[in-house]
């Protein structure tokens, strides 16, 4: 096997990174390009032994990093960020080449999302703290103490954005880390152990293993000197981990799919509410908050579906690294043939295709509106993945609340309507952990994010990752504690 590998021109080490060091295994697993199915290059394939010298490393690394002052921690932090900023084109490139999203999206949004992980919260820790408040006198004092080496396991659709999103809240608080990426996309996970050895992060304090869930995964997450898990994914991956970190109680946060509602009223903008729509098909639908329910009022169901039908014929579909595509390709072979699979047994059970409904080849699937579906059916209920949306129509507010909590998820759901007043009713009721109103996809690092039901534990985001990556802690003084003559 070769140790490194070049993607678009950029050098990517192939080997794990653990205890400060590059570390080969003895087998390989094959990484290929969504936009060709051209293999990239053989990735070392990690196991128990892998994973027990990772967390090996990180454990020895965790008293000298949680020892490291707040400020120190954070200057390492903002370094970071700006070897990301330093990088940001080679790592836009290799993350398009290895998992199919936009290249644009990557230079413009993603990346630069990256490196604001990190400055985000290294400067909120430097503000974190709780008033203290007295009980009869006494004073109590909370403080947030690293709680030791964690496990981060993140997804394929968006590899560098959404570990780094657990990777500097981690750090931040002092926490020492084994990051497990996806295996269909694991390249720039291996560029970011470079960046942050450079910015000076001791060795040991970020650790990187390659490989698949039930080789590597299982040995990682029943790891008895593992603190905390963060895992994002699906719901049956999630409740194998939760298996096997029970045996340990390791606290998990858990975030997972989605089903999410798009809910258009007869008072809404209907430019907007297609333009929303239009937006769900965003990184080839492989979106986790995506609105793939579409609820439209009936009396203007005919006209939002005519608007999106022609704004969705606009798409351009095609190699993400062309600056006029607005669709790329899907992940992988597998994850076509989920998505096909879905698609055809809903026609096969009475489904409507409005737009879409096939592969346009190997790599491909064609953007996909499906209408005349049972709420009960497997199209309604389960998630796809993929570029495939479905429409139904409501008479009322109560129905149309109804239909948007009546799955399994509650991750998100986006309301369009142009009465204030309903919008607060609405929202009230909504079940989901983000409701966006008149608007898609605004997130800032200060809100909780999560799921309701099986859509995830916890919440991440602000003081609530700090909460959840540190043992918090309430001191409670005496009055006049200090009076005494102690000898």
């Amino acid at each position: 096997m070769a140790d490194k590998i070049i993607v678009g021109g950029v050098s990517v080490d192939t080997r794990h990174w653990i205890g400060g060091r590059r570390v080969a295994s003895a087998e390989t697993f094959a990484d290929s390009s969504p936009i060709d199915g051209a293999v990239l290059g053989e990735i070392a394939r990690g196991g128990p032994g892998e994973a027990q010298a990772a967390v090996a490393a990180a454990k020895a690394a965790f008293p000298g990093w949680a020892a490291t002052s707040r400020g120190e921690r954070a200057r390492i932090l903002h370094a970071i960020a700006d070897g990301v900023e330093k990088r940001l084109e080679e790592l836009a490139i290799v993350e398009t080449t290895d998992n199919g999203a936009l290249l644009r999206s990557h230079r413009r949004g993603v990346m630069p999302r990256v490196a604001h992980n990190f400055r985000f919260f290294a400067d909120w820790l430097l503000k974190l703290g709780h008033e203290d408040f007295e009980t009869r006198g006494h004073t109590n004092h909370v403080s947030w103490d690293p709680a030791g080496p964690c496990v981060l396991i993140t997804p394929w659709n968006a590899p560098l954005m959404l570990a780094t999103w657990k990777v500097a809240p981690a750090l931040a608080a002092g926490n020492t880390v084994v990051l497990k990426p996806a295996e269909w996309s694991p390249l720039t996970a291996s560029l970011l152990a470079d960046i942050a050895a450079e910015a000076g992060l001791p060795a040991g304090v970020l650790n990187v293993v390659q490989g698949y869930g039930s080789e590597i995964g299982d040995a990682l997450t029943s790891h008895p000197d593992v603190r905390r898990i963060s895992f994002t994914g699906s719901v049956p991956t999630a409740k194998r981990i939760a298996g096997s970190a029970a045996a340990n109680l390791t606290p998990l946060g858990l975030e997972l799919g989605g089903k999410s509602p798009l809910l258009v009223f007869a008072d809404a903008d209907l430019d907007l509410a297609v333009d929303l729509a239009v937006e769900q098909y965003d990184n080839a639908g492989q979106v986790c908050l995506a609105a793939t329910r579409f609820l439209v009022e009936e009396t203007v169901a005919e006209e939002f579906t005519r608007r999106f039908v022609e704004k969705a014929g606009q798409l351009t579909q095609g190699d993400p690294r062309d600056e006029g595509t607005d669709i790329g390709p899907n992940i992988h072979p597998r994850q076509l043939e989920k998505i096909d699979g879905f698609v055809q047994r809903a026609v096969a059970d009475g489904a409507r295709v409005v737009i879409g409904g096939q592969r346009k080849d190997a790599q491909y699937y064609a953007p996909t509106l499906l209408t005349d579906v049972a709420q009960d059916s497997e199209i309604v209920q389960e998630e796809v993945f993929g570029p495939v949306l479905t429409l139904q129509t409501f008479s009322s507010e109560d129905e149309a609340i109804r239909l948007a909590n009546d799955t399994r998820f509650g991750l998100a759901a986006t309301l369009v309507t142009g009465d204030p007043e309903r919008a607060e009713r609405v929202t009230a009721q909504l079940v989901a952990g983000t409701v966006w109103v008149n608007c898609f996809f605004v997130r800032d690092l200060q809100a909780p994010f999560g799921g309701s039901r099986l859509s995830g534990v916890g919440r991440e985001g602000g003081t609530w990752s700090f909460d959840f990556y540190c043992d918090l802690k309430n001191t409670v003084t005496a009055p006049n504690g200090w009076s005494r003559n102690h000898g």
